[in-house]
């Protein structure tokens, strides 16, 4: 064999190899962006670390974002008493039987003034009609869900069966960590009844990203649109979520509240859902649930909405 003919065999063996060094090198490089990516979020968790690391309370986060691709989550398996949160989860129960015909949006109940609650018990639908009236399922959802009104929400209960309909639903969704036992009347008529009726923080993102992204159609258009505008005109939980994004942040969100238990002074409940939309039309859904809290209720808020500036910052900042 000449030179000629020992050079020209290992021309191939040469391009071969360049292909193998440059196939690992392509392989290398994922791998180093994910280990960059899983780092930021750590990051992230240290912030939420920080933010409750001083605070008598126990916190619950739980974040879904980047598509999907980054979760993180604090006590995410721990059940905390819901509150009005629930009132997310009646509603979609009650679209669901609007949505198979059951029921109607324009569908009329009637109020009569001796069914509005009484001055201290949070009723809004009252204050802006003392002398009851006639109202639609439409807006019993939107008093329900934006505004948070125990009155309209244990009407909505009724109309599809109890709260362990609502439950049932939900679980049959695919949601197991969550349960439902009381109506907001029975619910506040004793401190303890509140905790049988929870949620994970894990299971309400999962809540929230099952029905936002509706792959498995369990919303009809109509009711989808309604449903997710209506959490978008939230008017609770003002130092919450919102308390330090920008103003013209649009989030779809339910909050709920325990107050605080005249004997112990605790706050077993300072809770807000949602899903944050980004300045660039992305999203993140985060849960927040404080409770056991010494605090009072102005550093329970803060905490939520420290929590969510951190994680907005997160996506936002570079």
């Amino acid at each position: 064999m000449n030179k000629t003919q020992f050079s020209m065999k290992l021309i191939p063996l040469f391009g071969m190899l360049l292909v193998l060094a440059t196939s690992c090198q392509t392989a290398v490089n994922p791998i180093k962006e994910e280990q960059t990516e899983i780092s930021k979020t750590d990051a992230l968790r240290e912030k939420i670390e920080k933010i409750v690391s001083n605070k008598k309370a126990v916190v619950g986060v739980s974040l879904i974002g980047n598509n999907g691709k980054d979760t993180l989550s604090l006590n995410g398996d721990r059940r905390f008493p819901m509150q009005s949160v629930f009132k997310f989860h009646i509603a979609l129960a009650v679209l669901s039987e609007i949505d198979k015909g059951k029921l109607s949006l324009n569908q009329k109940i009637t109020i009569r003034k001796d069914e509005l609650l009484p001055a201290d018990v949070w009723n809004p639908l009252r204050d802006e009609h003392p002398e009851g009236g006639t109202f639609t399922i439409k807006q019993l959802i939107q008093y329900s869900v934006s505004h948070s009104d125990n009155l309209a929400c244990d009407l909505l209960i009724r109309l599809i069966g109890t709260p362990k309909t609502v439950e049932r639903y939900i679980k049959q969704c695919g949601i197991k960590q969550i349960n439902i036992t009381f109506n907001e009347a029975d619910m506040q008529s004793e401190w303890e009844n509140m905790f049988q009726n929870w949620t994970t923080p894990n299971a309400a993102s999962e809540t929230l990203r099952l029905f936002y992204e509706n792959k498995n159609k369990l919303m009809s258009k109509s009711s989808y649109d309604f449903f997710w505008q209506t959490n978008k005109e939230t008017t609770t939980g003002k130092n919450r979520f919102r308390g330090q994004l920008p103003e013209e942040t649009i989030i779809a969100h339910k909050t709920g509240s325990s107050g605080t238990n005249d004997e112990t002074g605790i706050i077993d409940a300072v809770n807000n859902i949602g899903i944050i939309f980004l300045p660039n039309g992305d999203y993140f859904i985060l849960s927040v649930f404080v409770s056991e809290s010494s605090e009072d209720l102005e550093t329970n808020e803060k905490i939520i909405a420290d929590i969510a500036k951190a994680t907005y910052d997160f996506y936002t900042v570079k």
